[in-house]
């Protein structure tokens, strides 16, 4: 099927089998390899993206539910050099190891903050819980969102 997919406010024009997940499109036919494909089944959260500013895993989303509907994935979060504050407090915090779940990590925690979650730790911990993370970086990611999240204020137009 013949469709256009809205990644990061670009579109794409794809012919894809209906059954292509978001994730196989952004990976293996758009070349945005950022979202990671983990479990494959929903289960690890390395996926994540945002469907309309909503987290969605894109492992179970399939693309051609997703047409004419705005697509952010973790290289749509930097605003040319200027990295976005999330990824800058997950820097300074240190909060990845491994690296390999970062990406689902960071869109998760955008969502956390942008849907109001990340009011304590507990908050944040709960909402984040679907987000996997093999290296145990955990206190760190909670402290980057909680450290983060003073400065994604809605007013500045930042994703």
């Amino acid at each position: 099927m013949e469709l256009t997919l809205n990644i990061n406010g670009r579109d794409h024009r794809l012919s894809l089998d209906p059954r292509t997940t978001l994730l196989d499109a952004l990976r293996d036919h758009i070349g945005l390899t950022g979202s990671k494909k983990g479990c494959d089944q929903g289960q690890c959260g390395a996926c994540t993206v945002h469907l309309e500013g909503r987290r969605v895993l894109a492992c179970l989303t399939l693309a051609a539910t997703v047409q004419g509907r705005p697509v952010t994935t973790v290289e749509g979060l930097a605003h040319g050099e200027a990295l976005h504050p999330m990824q800058a407090a997950f820097i300074t915090h240190d909060a990845f190891q491994c690296g390999y779940c970062t990406p689902g990590q960071l869109m998760s925690a955008v969502a956390c903050v942008h849907e109001g979650h990340a009011r304590n730790d507990d908050a944040i911990r709960e909402y984040m819980s679907g987000n996997l993370c093999r290296c145990g970086a955990y206190p760190k990611i909670v402290a980057a969102i909680r450290d983060a999240a003073p400065q994604m204020a809605p007013k500045t137009g930042r994703v």
